[in-house]
């Protein structure tokens, strides 16, 4: 039967669509939070919208005093901005909210049968257990959990080979195989156990397990703000600080000018002056962020592992599965002088039927695409004998016999073939050792076909074998160069065959022969040139690199070592996702960014409605009038106006926020010039726009 890998269609692949749209339903459920983060012990942590919420107590405290529409119109919009605001965190907050309860009570209700004095070797079945709740579970407590069972507690196994459903955790269906020792003995708490029997090693602390932080990250609860995030915050914070001594300032002067103002007219001055769109929605933005890593399968252990993806300069990747497929595949026939190209292609067929692996079923494949050859007449190999492939012998074959002739097919590397040949006092051409030797400097593998009948033991000629690389791999290679992101080739190949690859996949630059001092070597050179470095790695010896990484991303397949080294874990466990992640980190920096400019050049076309209406009409000031350019009807509804836009842009706002800026490959330079063309002066034009649109809806209300 002929073999053609199957297209492997991931959960994130048809769920990323969704990732930033706000349901209508979504806002009304978050919007008992959003007013509960009112409270000022809340509020005190985001500086400018605590001075808004101030300034509406002042409002609302006047609006009592000395009733008007007016006064009570501001009140209740600033109240309402805030609300506002506080709404795009908690939805942000909220769209974690149903999976963390599910896992939550994987957590609570799992019973773990733990284990006294055991030990590597004993008997399977000859030990003592004692069944305790997964939360009473400590470091290097071992548990074992048969077909059925779910596991405690995050873990490595020690004993045993199991399949084990992870779909609780990643959200993919199909089981995976976790056994002892080498890079896939990792499991996580909370996964169900398909088949067989595995003990675990606990290795983590109660609080502290995948699944505890992974319900901390989809809440929100435990999120730190970034370095960027709080050097933004403190921006704003002095921004707002200078603000309200103008404002302050601002009183003694318009009385001297015989316009004193009133709590509620300064109050919105202030409101309209400092950066209260921006203040509203960066911690949605940075919440955000890490849920699209979320859609993504990917659990970012910190929020500055974001950033830093975004700021990426140097990409570290293995070859394996990452920039190539991981399994080998035939890609041509290359026969000795004097052997027809059918024939070698007929024979490596032949002998590739009873080889079950990636490799001898390509050659199965090749010979039937390039040469058309199909399944044999039964009649023809009725009595063959089918040599299937070993880890031993290297190789595989058939042995059928055709009239009174006799014949053996073999197909293997090149030392066993030889072997064989010899063996059966067969002769091996020089011409099969250059070509050989051909195929290993071009990158590739080379497996002889031989064949004895009656004219003895001869090869035929070699498979051409190439680790073929993903395709579309040298486009995604050519964007990340566009972004000015050097890729790195990481493999143990040797340098001949790295090369080679590194040259068809487009890589910037490769490390052969790679031992684990090598990768921590060269992410210490990237680094101390400047640059920021990101990284993959599954198994306790990428440990060093991945701990060294400034972006380090674990495999979910790998060791616990691996886990805890890195600041991220790829639940999918494909290499591939980095590139993903460093445009997720790229995402987040650039929204911030639009919505800051968005905000600055917002506020400052809000200032034409807001002072003209302040001191337009007072004598001695009458060319202020001129910049009344909106032609607004009045001071009062200027002012209510620009309020009123203040709010409700915060909510036109909160699905860019939540989805992100599009991201597309570009320089830096390009990206600055889309970011003040569309962003800034999109900022610049939108409040002339509402305002008067606001202002001719709001003039006729009385008193306005």
């Amino acid at each position: 039967m002929l073999y053609r890998a199957p297209q492997r269609r991931t959960r994130h692949s048809h769920r990323r669509v969704a990732g930033g749209l706000v349901d209508p339903k979504q806002l009304i459920a978050s919007f008992p939070e959003a007013v509960r983060k009112l409270h000022p012990r809340v509020m005190v942590k985001h500086p400018v919208l605590f001075v808004v919420e101030t300034g509406a107590v002042l409002t609302t405290l006047s609006a009592f005093l000395d009733p008007s529409v007016f006064a009570w119109l501001i009140s209740v919009w600033l109240w309402l901005t805030v609300v506002f605001a506080n709404l795009a965190e908690a939805v942000a907050e909220g769209r974690g909210k149903a999976q963390a309860e599910t896992l939550r009570r994987t957590r609570s209700t799992t019973v773990a049968r733990r284990l006294r004095s055991w030990r590597v070797g004993i008997g399977r079945y000859d030990w003592e257990e004692q069944r305790v709740p997964a939360a009473d579970l400590r470091p290097y407590d071992f548990v074992v959990v048969e077909a059925g069972e779910t596991v405690p507690g995050d873990g490595e196994v020690v004993d045993g080979v199991a399949a084990v459903d992870e779909s609780a955790i990643t959200g993919e269906s199909a089981p995976v195989i976790r056994e002892a020792g080498g890079d896939r003995s990792g499991v996580t708490g909370g996964t169900k156990v398909l088949s067989d029997r595995i003990v675990v090693r606990i290795t983590s602390r109660p609080g502290h397990t995948f699944l505890d932080r992974m319900i901390a990250l989809v809440e929100g609860t435990t999120r730190q703000k970034t370095p960027n995030e709080l050097a933004l915050n403190i921006l704003l914070s002095c921004l707002t600080v200078i603000f309200i001594l103008a404002v302050v300032s601002l009183q003694p002067m318009a009385g001297w000018a015989g316009a004193p103002q009133s709590i509620t007219v300064l109050v919105a001055l202030l409101v309209t002056l400092i950066p209260t769109t921006i203040g509203a929605l960066l911690s949605a933005i940075g919440i955000a962020g890490m849920d699209r890593l979320v859609q993504r399968n990917v659990l970012a252990l910190s929020g500055r592992a974001v950033e830093a993806a975004g700021d990426v300069n140097t990409l570290l990747l293995d070859k394996t599965g990452t920039i190539t497929l991981g399994d080998r595949q035939a890609a041509s026939f290359v026969p000795v002088n004097g052997i027809a190209h059918e024939l070698l292609a007929d024979a490596a067929q032949l002998s590739s039927l009873a080889d079950e692996t990636p490799e001898g079923r390509s050659v199965v494949v090749l010979a039937k695409e390039k040469y058309g050859l199909r399944e044999r007449p039964e009649g023809d190999l009725a009595h063959a004998h089918w040599v299937p492939f070993t880890a031993q012998t290297r190789m595989s074959g058939v042995d059928f016999a055709y009239g009174d002739e006799f014949c053996r097919i073999r197909k293997g590397a090149g030392a066993s073939v030889t072997r064989w040949v010899t063996q059966r006092s067969g002769s091996v051409p020089a011409e099969a050792g250059w070509i050989v030797d051909s195929i290993a400097a071009g990158g590739g593998t080379p497996l002889l076909v031989a064949v004895e009948d009656a004219d003895g033991a001869r090869v035929l000629g070699a498979v051409h074998l190439k680790d073929v690389v993903k395709p579309g791999i040298a486009e995604r290679f050519a964007e990340l160069r566009a972004m000015g992101i050097k890729t790195v080739m990481i493999t143990g190949d040797n340098p001949l065959t790295a090369k080679a690859i590194a040259a068809e996949a487009g890589v910037d630059d490769f490390l052969a022969e790679a031992t684990p001092e090598d990768k921590l070597a060269r992410i210490k050179e990237e680094q101390a040139g400047g640059n920021l470095v990101a990284m993959t790695g599954d198994g306790t010896n990428d440990a060093p690199a991945l701990a060294q990484a400034d972006v380090g991303v674990a495999m979910n397949t790998g060791t616990s070592a691996a886990k805890e080294a890195g600041n991220m874990v790829d639940l999918d466990s494909s290499p591939t996702k980095l590139i993903e992640i460093v445009e997720v980190g790229k995402q987040l920096l650039i929204t911030r960014g639009a919505l800051t400019t968005f905000s600055i050049c917002n506020d400052v076309a809000k200032y034409f409605a807001i002072v003209p209406a302040m001191f337009g009409g007072v004598a001695g000031y009458e060319g202020l009038e001129k910049l009344n350019i909106m032609g607004l009807h009045s001071s009062t509804s200027a002012i209510a106006s620009a309020i009123v836009f203040n709010a409700l842009v915060i909510v036109a706002l909160i699905p860019l926020a939540l989805r992100g800026v599009r991201y597309a490959p570009s320089s830096a330079h390009a990206l600055l010039r889309r970011n003040l063309s569309l962003y800034g002066l999109g900022g610049l034009i939108a409040p002339f726009v509402g305002i008067k649109l606001i202002d001719l809806l709001i003039q006729y209300l009385p008193g306005i």
